[in-house]
């Protein structure tokens, strides 16, 4: 039977209140690390939590859960997925059933964030090197080692690491989002925009299909190919410079312009003109089509 600290009579009761119940004086309480002890020995459960009952890390107590057997231990950790630490024996129900949890937490429940520390009671019958290597494990310790101070230093090394990877993946799903919502803008302006990319020469990099469309040109004529070949001479030349000038100084620069497809159609554009960081294409045009005029005689 798998239970927590505020239902199990028989362990020695943490000093923290109840996970629902509001503390005095404390509004917004930092939520504690939730630890999970698993273990088939109920001596190993009160032993651990009395060594730890008075841990505190980033201002964050404690709190304990606890399972006696492999199948417990995945259970709860399937229904509670912010546990932080697995403090893990290796015997239980079988001479494996700790080392089946361990591969089972990072291969089934796809749970890369918890810190698995395992422990055995009987050393002579886990080769140790072959369990960190070959288990995605964080320690290994014998229990008749684990001293109240290496239990310490294990915990808080462990919760340490673990806050650092939630920290990681918190921002990795952050900018994940923002990554997403940034394809999906992408893809609504490369459907309405024509867009194109121009190398340091003023040569054209890239195009989308919206810019061969309209100017009904196949993308492998106009890669390399100068913009005067849909502008036909001359240029205005005070936009011109003005549009050079802009450039050079790393400004957008916006107009309308004036351009032709490849069957003599004259199209008013509204045109901008970006320098990004992009060393091999570092200007990027953005155009919308405003009207169609008579074609060129």
């Amino acid at each position: 039977m798998n239970q927590n600290d505020d239902d199990t009579d028989w362990m020695i009761e943490d000093e923290l209140a109840p996970l629902d119940a509001p503390q005095a004086g404390a509004s917004s309480a930092p939520p504690p690390w939730r630890v999970l002890i698993v273990d088939d020995d109920v001596d190993v459960h009160v032993v651990t939590k009395f060594s730890l009952s008075n841990v505190c890390f980033l201002g964050r107590r404690l709190s304990f859960l606890h399972a006696y057997s492999g199948e417990e231990a995945l259970n709860t950790l399937r229904n509670t997925p912010d546990i932080a630490l697995v403090l893990l024996d290796v015997i239980m129900e079988t001479s494996d059933a700790g080392l089946n949890v361990a591969r089972q937490i990072r291969d089934t429940l796809h749970n890369q964030l918890v810190r698995i520390v395992l422990r055995t009671g009987q050393p002579g019958q886990a080769l140790e090197h072959s369990i960190i290597l070959d288990y995605d494990i964080n320690d290994f310790w014998c229990k008749t080692d684990l001293t109240t101070r290496k239990l310490f230093t294990t915990v808080i090394s462990s919760l340490r690491a673990y806050h650092g990877l939630e920290e990681a993946h918190r921002q990795t799903v952050t900018l994940q989002a923002e990554l997403d919502h940034a394809r999906r803008m992408l893809t609504a302006v490369d459907q309405h925009a024509l867009i194109a990319t121009l190398n340091r020469r003023g040569k054209i990099a890239s195009v989308n299909d919206k810019f061969c469309s309209v100017f009904q040109f196949g993308r492998d004529e106009l890669i390399g190919a100068d913009l005067r070949l849909l502008h036909p001479p001359a240029y205005p030349q005070d936009q011109l410079a003005d549009a050079l000038q802009a450039v050079k100084d790393g400004e957008n620069w916006s107009d309308v312009v004036t351009a032709w497809r490849r069957d003599g159609q004259e199209l008013r554009l509204r045109v901008t003109v970006s320098a990004v960081d992009e060393p091999a294409a570092p200007y990027i045009v953005l155009a919308s089509v405003l009207q169609t005029l008579k074609k060129s005689v």
